[in-house]
């Protein structure tokens, strides 16, 4: 009797084993909240740098799945007001901001722009989500003194996280016409494969193998 049970118990612990083998590996989320640089502005489904970034990621054998909350307008007071939401809805294990641009081009006070930037990346850490920041800039028209202001928000706010930190997403793809669309700020959906070749030097290290 002991020498049957003790056969069942192997085969039943084989089994199990077997199993947790066999079983998915059940991919982290990134989570991107972001503005029409990142939502795809005029562009078709599929086509925008978040899509061509989740086929690189999988390529790459990689268990994460992109979720794109960007949304064309999106200032840094409208992520703020949608980030907890989205945290707890998705749980990301990583948060990609992309926000700025459109408080900088509509001329909105900076100070507030970086304190909603910092109230974002605090509740990001607060609920075990690890930020990645994109830097943005501005076109030199606003003046030096409010362009460098506007950048230098990014560069505070790493410093002061220790963040992971991109300095510009649009690196060889703003100021270049062929790149962009008529107004020389959204970038054409060409160009979505060389933002994702700005972004995945620093992402790719980021991100945790597959066992």
């Amino acid at each position: 009797m002991r020498h049957i049970l003790l056969t069942w118990l192997s085969a039943l612990w084989l089994m199990l084993s077997l199993q947790a083998q066999a079983a998915p590996t059940q991919a982290s989320n990134i989570l991107i909240l972001g503005d029409s640089l990142s939502a795809g502005f005029m562009m078709q489904k599929g086509e925008e740098w978040p899509a061509l970034l989740q086929i690189k990621i999988t390529a790459a054998q990689l268990q994460y799945h992109i979720i794109n909350a960007s949304i064309s307008g999106d200032t840094t007071l409208g992520g703020l007001s949608r980030i907890q939401s989205l945290l707890k809805k998705h749980q990301p294990s990583w948060l990609i901001i992309e926000l700025g641009a459109n408080d900088g081009l509509q001329g909105l006070s900076l100070r507030k722009m970086h304190d909603n930037l910092n109230s974002i990346i605090q509740l990001a850490h607060k609920n075990n989500s690890q930020v990645l920041l994109i830097g943005m800039h501005i076109p030199p028209n606003y003046g030096k003194r409010y362009s460098r202001s506007f950048y230098e928000n990014y560069l505070h706010l790493q410093q002061q996280h220790k963040l992971s930190f991109i300095p510009f997403l649009l690196e060889g793809i703003a100021g270049t016409p062929e790149l962009n669309l008529s107004d020389g700020i959204h970038p054409i959906a060409a160009a979505q494969p060389l933002i994702v070749n700005n972004i995945w030097p620093t992402l790719q290290p980021l991100l945790t193998p597959t066992p």
